[in-house]
């Protein structure tokens, strides 16, 4: 039996079980920042309650039980064991407060997504297919001020008015991306790494880009968008993979 049908008597435990998955895969390919960096879940109805990953742990190892639930209204919150640090409160805290369609939540520094965040222009063109499921739906925040303590957080969460922009390029930063669901918004994050990794490897040539037209990347972008259950089997089949090496992420 996969161990992700063994459920402990823990609240959300569904949820839990693919976030720690998505943390574990984030770990596998890269894509985290040692003991830095959170991913976040909400779990009421007007998203200010939510499960993140406890204070500096590392993401190979985040287990189903072990994340906490946070509530982004309680400053009283930070108190609890584990209570996120302060920077993890204030960018997550402040975009579920002010973005209630930011059901979930991943912020990571990941090489490529950071590189692109770096460049004096951070937006990404759709100069292939990866790119372009991004088409119209990233914004750039050039106002970065430092660590993402609550005001900060709070100016980063109100970037996101656009419900059709899911992916922050957050400039000299890293990226945020956000979402319905676990799978939803992890196959955001492993695509856009990829596509921001395409366009920097296309860049280090030095030779003209081939850039697709506004037509195409927007009728692209729409496709990718309602595509049928690409990002629910992208999870399943991390857990699978998980679950045949007998991982305790479900634990």
């Amino acid at each position: 039996m996969s161990v992700t049908n063994l459920k402990p008597n823990i609240e959300h435990w569904q949820e839990r079980v693919d976030l720690a998955a998505a943390f574990r895969w984030t770990a596998r390919l890269n894509m985290h920042e040692a003991v830095a960096n959170h991913f976040s879940l909400s779990i009421n109805e007007d998203g200010t309650r939510f499960l993140m990953n406890p204070n500096q742990m590392h993401f190979a190892r985040i287990r189903a039980s072990d994340l906490i639930v946070v509530d982004a209204n309680d400053p009283e919150t930070l108190n609890e064991p584990g209570a996120p640090d302060p920077t993890a409160w204030g960018l997550h805290g402040g975009l579920h407060r002010h973005c209630a369609h930011a059901r979930c939540a991943m912020h990571v520094h990941s090489t490529h997504a950071t590189v692109l965040a770096s460049l004096a222009d951070s937006r990404l063109p759709p100069i292939d297919q990866n790119g372009a499921m991004f088409y119209g739906r990233h914004v750039v925040d050039e106002g970065y001020g430092g660590l993402a303590f609550e005001d900060e957080g709070e100016r980063c969460a109100r970037l996101f008015h656009d419900p059709k922009q899911k992916v922050m390029i957050m400039g000299n930063h890293g990226v945020m991306v956000i979402g319905d669901t676990v799978a939803d918004t992890f196959n955001r994050l492993y695509y856009f790494e990829r596509a921001a990794e395409t366009y920097i490897r296309a860049l280090q040539t030095g030779r003209p880009l081939r850039v697709l037209s506004h037509e195409v990347a927007a009728k692209t972008a729409e496709e990718i968008e309602n595509y049928p259950e690409q990002a629910d089997r992208h999870l399943t089949e991390i857990k699978a993979l998980l679950d045949a090496e007998g991982s305790d992420y479900a634990s």
